[in-house]
């Protein structure tokens, strides 16, 4: 699996030859030994791990028990089996106690405005998630009880996180750019009872009243028989009191940071955070959780159209996340680190919470956009803070690289030894851009294959020790057994292309789809019994390196955002006008992927751009703007089988106006396809 020598060659990149001084990995030979060591002997392996942590009553059963085969019973994983910890007390208070890390920064914050900043340190931010920790208790949460989060990138958010795992409630966190309808559904499937938002933000210049959407969402809530006990508000743009809703500012002429935002109020279900912490006490015993308990729930979509909700738990996560920013990134304690993502996805969570938290380091924090007000920004940042270590998503690289070096040039960014990239596949160009122009050809670049249901990174390279091919993850981190199937289950040796698979299960695993064990079985185990099934296509080259070909189910990679198509269909054909509709992914030069509509009518609607209008802004509402399509075409059929399973095969190659559409025969009407072609979208 792994080569017995280090891969040279033209198209490889090694990493800067200073970061070997201080590199935790030195050569390609020690990852090896030290990756065969952690899939033959895991206990051995982890076990030196989690003595770098504290936990309350240490393992009492087997290490690592579980099941992959369906056909042998249920599918389970479980790590550590008796131990008892709490993850917020080894984020925090180890690090202000045992470590003395109290006065270190822990996160610098910087605001949607140049100028708006804040950093807080290690002690300070022990006290807050106390403090609303304590509210929370107060409030009547217990341990077990799920809590949703609805919040832009301030530092309530992961203060409320960490109070959550303080006292053993399961956070769910909503991405503060999702629909009231998108909120509803995950608070009604994680049976929320509890709800902690802000007031608004500004994306940009833009304001969105998170306000407005919450209490859209827990109408939707109330008509489905659904009740949210009490939903806690942060002021964060100083929000008003109002009995009536209203988008605009209060003083729509004052520059963007000096804004408030009107929003409604209820009485009976709202409260100020403000108001509930000042008097609750900053000192919070925590719960201590067996290490197979809940700590989030966190959800992506599924291409039943319905998101699932992927449940972590808490040991088996601190021990792989941590482990991986350590590695991944080559932490040292004077790092400054800088992950884009937000926290409402899984990258935020891992990569901006917990690991870098886990390793007493100093992050940055951002609010805002990389191209407001300028597309300097990320730059600028990097600069003011004198980050080390820099993890974006290839879309941001490949948005930027519009605007030229110029903007990149204003600033030295001499501070930086680590890139990397997360989300999708980088593309080469995209690759030795950011290499050449960001790095200044110094900083290696750590492209990184994981998943929402992984928890952390699965193929990636190390710094120093594995040389790089741009746009290859290249090789499987500690505890990752990768293999590459056909279509009928057959392990393939050597040069391959199919189905990513993993043989066996790492500590930072999903457990389960929140309330769904059958749903979770047939998504991740029924496809390939013995194997966990990642959905995503990969290939492997000569030397070994693991490059991923993208999504094999129905599902798009859209600027990073994994988007069902079947969730995207079912938000078009609630649309009054339409009857059916198939949407499919379509190459994009910045966002990766787009989607590409067809929609069949109801008979008595004619095919307008107000519907198109119409349609979009109903995907946007239903699910996201993310989700907006690029294209909406006129499909007065759709090519089906004669069973009338629908061929999206072919309305991938028609959306990419590709001449060979491949075998048609199966199809129940051929002409079909002939008009489909010829009403085409035009594309660029």
């Amino acid at each position: 699996m792994i080569p017995d020598k280090t891969p040279v060659g033209g198209d490889t990149f090694h990493g800067a030859a200073d970061l070997a001084q201080r590199a935790h990995v030195l050569s390609f030979q020690k990852y090896k030994e030290l990756y065969l060591q952690s899939v033959q002997s895991p206990q051995e392996f982890w076990g030196k791990i989690a003595k770098e942590f504290y936990w309350k009553t240490p393992q009492t059963g087997s290490f690592l028990d579980y099941n992959f085969d369906h056909t042998k019973g249920k599918i389970y994983i479980k790590l550590m089996e008796g131990a008892t910890t709490n993850i917020c007390y080894n984020l925090l208070d180890r690090n202000v106690y045992d470590k003395k890390l109290g006065d270190k920064i822990a996160f610098y914050w910087e605001g949607n405005e140049p100028g708006d900043s804040m950093e807080i340190t290690y002690k300070d931010l022990l006290q807050q998630v106390c403090k609303f920790a304590n509210v929370l208790r107060a409030q009547g949460v217990k341990k077990g009880d799920r809590i949703s989060i609805y919040m832009p990138m301030i530092m309530e958010l992961v203060v409320a996180m960490l109070a959550c795992a303080r006292i053993g409630a399961v956070h769910s966190i909503v991405f503060a750019g999702f629909s009231s309808e998108s909120l509803c559904e995950r608070i009604m499937d994680s049976c929320c009872t509890f709800i902690v938002a802000a007031d608004g933000f500004y994306r940009g210049d833009k304001l969105i009243n998170l306000k407005l959407v919450v209490d859209e969402a827990l109408r939707k809530c109330r008509e489905r028989d659904f009740q949210v006990s009490k939903c806690i508000v942060v002021k964060h743009l100083g929000g008003t009191e109002e009995t009536c809703a209203d988008e605009t500012s209060t003083n729509p002429q004052s520059p963007p940071a000096k804004r408030s935002c009107q929003i409604p109020w209820d009485a009976n279900v709202d409260v100020w955070w403000h108001e509930l912490v000042k008097g609750a006490s900053d000192e919070c015993e925590p719960e201590w959780c067996d290490t197979e308990d809940p700590l989030f729930i966190l959800y992506t979509s599924g291409s039943t159209g319905k998101p699932k909700g992927v449940l972590h738990t808490i040991g088996g996560y601190l021990l792989y996340t941590a482990t991986t920013f350590k590695y991944v990134f080559n932490y040292q304690p004077d790092d400054v680190y800088w992950c884009t993502a937000d926290i409402g996805w899984v990258t935020g969570h891992s990569y901006v919470t917990y690991a870098p938290l886990a390793n007493g380091a100093t992050s940055v924090m951002f609010e805002g956009l990389p191209t407001y007000p300028d597309s300097s920004r990320f730059w600028e940042i990097i600069d003011k803070y004198k980050v080390t270590t820099f993890y974006t998503a290839p879309t941001a690289i490949r948005l930027l690289m519009k605007y030229g070096d110029g903007p990149v040039k204003r600033f030295s960014r001499q501070s930086l030894k680590i890139l990397g990239t997360v989300g999708e596949p980088i593309n080469p160009e995209a690759w030795h851009w950011y290499y050449k122009v960001i790095g200044n050809g110094r900083c290696p670049i750590m492209d990184t294959f994981w998943q929402t249901e992984t928890g952390g990174h699965m193929l990636t390279p190390l710094p120093v020790a594995i040389p790089l091919k741009p746009g290859s993850a290249t090789f499987p981190f500690f505890g990752v057994v990768p293999a590459i199937l056909n279509e009928s289950g057959e392990e393939l040796e050597g040069e391959a292309e199919g189905y990513l698979v993993f043989k066996k299960p790492w500590p930072s695993i999903m457990r389960t789809v929140y309330g769904n064990q059958e749903r979770f079985e047939d998504t991740y185990f029924k496809k390939f019994p013995g194997y966990f099934v990642t959905g995503d296509g990969c290939k492997r080259d000569k030397d070994g390196y693991y490059w991923i070909t993208g999504r094999i189910d129905d599902m798009l990679n859209v600027s990073g955002h994994l988007l069902s198509t079947a969730e995207v269909e079912s938000a078009l054909i609630e649309h009054p006008a339409i009857a059916e509709a198939a949407v499919v992914s379509h190459p994009h030069p910045v966002k990766g992927e787009c989607l590409y509509c067809f929609v069949t009518l109801r008979d008595g609607h004619e095919f307008t751009k107000t519907l198109v209008t119409e349609l979009k802004n109903q995907v946007r509402e239903k699910i996201s703007p993310i989700a907006t399509p690029d294209y909406i075409q006129n499909a007065p059929g759709l090519p089906k089988t004669r069973s009338g399973k629908i061929m999206r095969r072919i309305l991938r190659k028609i959306a990419r106006n590709e001449k060979d559409l491949g075998d048609i025969s199966t199809l129940a009407d051929e002409s079909v396809v002939t008009e489909l072609v010829s009403n085409r979208c035009k594309t660029t």
